[in-house]
């Protein structure tokens, strides 16, 4: 029986990911924000922890036992700018929420993966096909990217690392995100609109992206590392 971390497990993505790890036997370990465990309570074990803190991320390491797999799934999104009048706030805190706090838990929590682990990281298509608008939030998952390939060399061979890199899926993080706002807030996507632009003419479910991150954990995985994956409908292909 495998465990798992999976931190920013209450969002919709991590929910899902919950779920099904826990059908094929795993035993997952949640870590999120203190409102998001409390708006999202699991029927699992978690670590209320702010991945922006490194402090508070060394606190949830000694809590954690010794893992099989680590997913980071932390993130989210501001209103839509051009970069150039982004506020050094906004940067700062976009660059942090996203990147800075991937790389801290990379750092703080990877040390807890038994040799032959796995580590599976958040990225998303901006990070590889720039859009008007997203500047910050696009500049940080090409930093996720970089960091991937940059763990994978100096992790190998004890730990695997990639990355998942999905278009948008029809989660609360399109609302702001899992913590950051209701759920029930409107979107800010115009999803009929944005599924005719995609070849499989649909926006993409949490499922779309836990199946492509449980196997990435998994032994049928085995021999790759330091790769995106890029969970899209076929919207970008590198």
């Amino acid at each position: 029986m495998s465990v798992l971390a999976i931190l920013g497990g209450c969002g919709g993505i991590g929910r899902v990911l919950v779920a099904e790890a826990q059908e094929a036997g795993h035993t997952p370990v949640v870590l999120d924000l203190p409102q998001s465990i409390e708006a999202h309570p699991l029927d699992v074990e978690c670590i209320a922890v702010d991945a922006t803190s490194e402090t508070a991320l060394q606190e949830a390491a000694k809590a954690l036992p010794e893992l099989d797999g680590l997913v980071c799934l932390s993130g989210f999104m501001t209103e839509n700018q051009p970069v150039t009048e982004a506020s050094a706030a906004v940067w700062d805190e976009v660059l942090t929420g996203n990147l800075t706090a991937t790389w801290l838990a990379a750092r703080t929590l990877g040390p807890k993966l038994r040799a032959g682990g796995a580590m599976v990281l958040t990225g998303s298509g901006l990070g590889h096909f720039a859009r008007p608008g997203y500047g910050p939030y696009a500049i940080s998952k090409a930093g996720i990217a970089a960091l991937t390939r940059q763990l994978a060399l100096e992790c190998a061979p004890e730990i695997r690392v990639n990355c998942v890199a999905p278009s948008a899926v029809d989660t609360a993080f399109l609302r702001g995100g899992t913590g950051r706002s209701a759920e029930a807030e409107d979107i800010r996507l115009d999803l009929d609109a944005y599924a005719q632009a995609i070849p499989l003419r649909r926006i993409a479910g949490p499922k779309d992206v836990t199946g492509p991150i449980l196997f990435l954990l998994s032994d049928q995985a085995r021999y790759i590392t330091g790769q995106v994956i890029h969970v899209n409908g076929g919207t970008f292909m590198p």
